[in-house]
């Protein structure tokens, strides 16, 4: 039996940002994540273990000078900024540079009075916060559907299109495809992270080659939930699984029995999770 782990797999750039950050200042008094820090209940449970717990949104008027808050790499509002600078707390900004990128795009639209399509998924921790550098209007685009239904009367006005990161590739270029066929004046702007569509793509031509695919990492990670609707369409037996402890010993028996197996893992995933899953199938 062949077990092959993606190139790519786990960590990405801003959530390695990010985690870094944060485990720089364990040991520390009244630090916090702003929001669970990224879409992994282990990270997050040895986070808190080492001292640092979370604080959301709704509580920061609760903090003071003396606390020191982490801003996840899925960014936040403009609006989330002023009210922490009126708390007098340390801001430790590990917003993803990709991010920062659309706020300054949505934001310097919105000031030339265009209209903001985002293309992604609403209530998403990434989006939430593009929607708060968007000082005129804005939709939320997160399906094929949406944007057949998508209607716009204001022909005049110039719309600017961009992408939450780590959305599909394949369903982005179709939505823009059904966009341009309905909206006149549109400029689009790729804003999926380079990271994304290069695991995408390797994790649909290692599926495409495998017996088995695993897929590791958050139930609520974005990311993760695409790559496994990815592999899924490429390989019909296809896991999503949290961690090695996710695979029972009827799955196990059933993964003895093929002669390939791939394994991917999304953007929140660490390494050493990536690990143990790696030696489970090789027993």
């Amino acid at each position: 039996m062949r077990v092959e782990v993606a190139r790519n797999a786990g960590f990405c750039f801003g959530v390695t940002k990010a985690v870094q950050t944060a485990y720089g200042h364990t040991g520390e008094s009244h630090v916090h994540t702003l929001g669970p820090l990224i879409h992994n209940e282990e990270v997050i449970k040895d986070l808190k273990d080492k001292g640092i717990d979370i604080v959301e949104e709704d509580k920061i008027e609760e903090l003071t000078d003396k606390d020191t808050v982490i801003i996840r790499s899925h960014g936040v509002a403009k609006s989330v900024y002023d009210r922490l600078e009126k708390t007098g707390a340390k801001v430790l900004d590990s917003t993803c540079p990709f991010v920062l990128k659309i706020h300054r795009i949505v934001r310097e639209a919105s000031a030339a009075g265009k209209v903001v399509l985002i293309i992604g998924n609403e209530g998403h921790a990434e989006v939430e916060g593009i929607k708060g550098w968007c000082s005129g209007e804005y939709h939320v685009i997160g399906s094929i559907e949406a944007a057949e239904a998508f209607e716009y009367a204001e022909s005049d006005k110039e719309i600017c299109v961009v992408s939450q990161t780590t959305f599909n590739y394949k369903t982005f270029k179709s939505i823009v495809e059904i966009l341009g066929r309905k909206l006149y004046n549109i400029v689009v702007s790729n804003t999926i992270c380079n990271a994304t569509e290069v695991r995408q793509n390797e994790a649909k031509e290692l599926a495409a080659c495998c017996d088995a695919m695993i897929v590791v990492g958050g139930r609520s990670s974005s990311n993760t939930q695409k790559l496994y609707e990815i592999c899924a369409g490429e390989c019909s037996d296809t896991y999503f699984i949290q961690s090695a402890k996710d695979i029972d010993s009827d799955t196990l028996e059933r993964l003895k029995k093929v002669e390939h197996i791939g394994i991917t893992a999304g953007a929140s995933t660490p390494k050493n999770i990536i690990q143990e899953v790696f030696d489970i199938c090789q027993i």
